[in-house]
């Protein structure tokens, strides 16, 4: 028999309840103040393992350096990973900074309704994404900083004594890709605005599933590598998601980056909103890193058999930019098979400014 379970909205907070809530943290066991793990280079530790059916409800985490040194590029460094009812294969694996909605290693005060980061300077990282399991569910954080570092954390969820009413799992994953764009000395206008994509292929793609449920959002990381005193914009990208393998143009087809983010008229303005917002605009000429996100909490994008998410990287995929992303949804298990994260010195920002090379920069690996 299966248990109906009440959401968080205010109209139901009176409703009778017959779970129990429960917490994994890292407070001090013997009763002092040193309340964090210490996680060294290179070490992998499991900081909770829950056991029976139940649901994370919300996650806060926070982290400091031993030597009271801040670690440049920190959060890009430090990877998160959940697994489910068992199973070997991560559901959730990204950088833990681009987790908790903010890429480019470093932290922003910003508010969202799943993802919020929180003084002082957004170290303070808070997920109310729903994490159902029904047998067991395990968090496994893994360093790869220079040096140790403080980890404390909540992990907050509710314990049932039925089985739970869905079988979809939540899934979370970060990619990134150094995009390939036009090649050669064309003008502007055409770099800008040339050609016409009519297949999707060499979009940057977001999310690759396969299975049945929903899509519920992303962030996505942008850095413009192009120099130029020329108009710099970096979108003008249509989103493109594919639905059960549907031929283009898909279903749901969008008119441009800015567009799908909500926002309008190449916008650098930062603003953060329940479901959509800009957390880094950019500097001059949208020169420099960005970070937008668009949460389909109360629209998520359903799905039967598959789903591909993808965003041209500028129109027709002219631009070579430096993309990451972190893709969000719930789905049936088995998933697809999650590959290992990229090692650190991949995965790590590229300099804000000359000199570099991005065509002697090693290719990020596909998923």
């Amino acid at each position: 028999m299966n248990m109906t379970f009440l959401g968080s909205s205010l109209r139901d907070l009176y409703r009778k309840r017959d779970s129990k809530r429960r917490r994994a943290s890292s407070y001090d066991t013997t009763g002092g103040n040193r309340d964090y793990l210490k996680i060294y280079p290179g070490e992998k530790i499991d900081i909770c393992n829950l056991q029976g059916a139940g649901c994370i409800t919300h996650i806060w985490m926070t982290m400091a350096p031993l030597n009271d040194v801040m670690e440049e590029y920190l959060h890009r460094k430090i990877v998160i990973r959940m697994y489910w009812d068992g199973e070997e294969n991560p559901s959730v694996q990204a950088p833990i900074g681009d987790f908790f909605g903010m890429g480019h290693g470093i932290t922003k005060n910003f508010v969202s309704a799943p993802l919020q980061m929180s003084p002082e300077n957004g170290t303070a990282m808070n997920c109310w994404f729903p994490m159902p399991f029904g047998e067991n569910a395990r968090v496994e954080i893994e360093s790869h900083a220079d040096e140790p570092i403080k980890f404390y954390f909540y992990v907050d969820y509710e314990v049932y004594d039925k089985e739970i009413d869905s079988q979809l799992r939540f899934h979370a994953l970060w990619t990134r890709e150094l995009t390939k764009g036009i090649e050669g000395d064309v003008s502007n206008a055409l770099y800008c605005f040339g050609g016409k994509n009519t297949t999707g292929d060499e979009n940057y793609v977001i999310l690759e599933a396969e299975g049945k449920g929903h899509y519920v959002g992303c962030n996505l990381n942008i850095h413009n590598l192009r120099f130029t005193q020329e108009w710099n914009w970096y979108g003008e990208g249509d989103d493109m998601i594919f639905i059960d393998g549907e031929p283009w143009p898909p279903s749901l087809h969008g008119t441009g980056m800015e567009d799908y983010f909500n926002t309008a008229w190449c916008p650098q303005q930062e603003q953060s909103t329940p479901y959509h917002g800009i957390i880094l605009g950019g500097g001059p000429n949208w020169s420099g890193k960005i970070t937008a996100y668009r949460y389909h909490i109360e629209d998520p994008i359903m799905f039967d058999k598959s789903i591909k998410v993808s965003i041209e990287h500028g129109h027709n995929n002219n631009r070579s930019d430096d993309y990451s992303s972190t893709a969000y949804w719930y789905q049936t298990e088995p998933h697809k098979t999650v590959h290992p994260i990229l090692p650190v010195k991949e995965r790590l920002p590229l300099p804000d400014t000359l000199p570099f090379n991005p065509d002697d920069l090693k290719k990020c690996f596909d998923y």
